[in-house]
């Protein structure tokens, strides 16, 4: 695991092979509990490249100096994101009223 919030990452490797590429990372919140946004790719071994953009929110705690894991959301496509954004986007606009 990581000591750092800057040192956490989704990417990972196995055979050699990067099957999950980190494309960027916003840190929402740091602290005992961090929250981290990330956008990442998954490597389809049959057709031999990267599928599309997704997008994932992952909670973690830090215990004796480390952070580990504690949740994550993914979110399931672009649809998805864009009906978040629209929604989160409808209510700051509201709560500005």
């Amino acid at each position: 695991m990581a000591a750092s919030v800057d040192d956490l990452t989704v990417e990972y490797t196995e055979g050699g092979v990067v099957t999950v590429k980190e494309l960027g990372k916003v840190v929402l919140s740091k602290g005992a509990w961090a929250t981290l946004l990330f956008r990442y790719q998954d490597w389809d071994h049959r057709a031999q490249c990267y599928g599309p953009d997704r997008y994932t929110i992952r909670r973690y705690q830090k215990r004796s100096g480390e952070y580990y894991q504690k949740s994550k959301f993914n979110i399931s496509s672009r649809e998805q994101a864009e009906k978040i954004i629209r929604a989160l986007q409808g209510w700051l606009a509201e709560a500005q009223e």
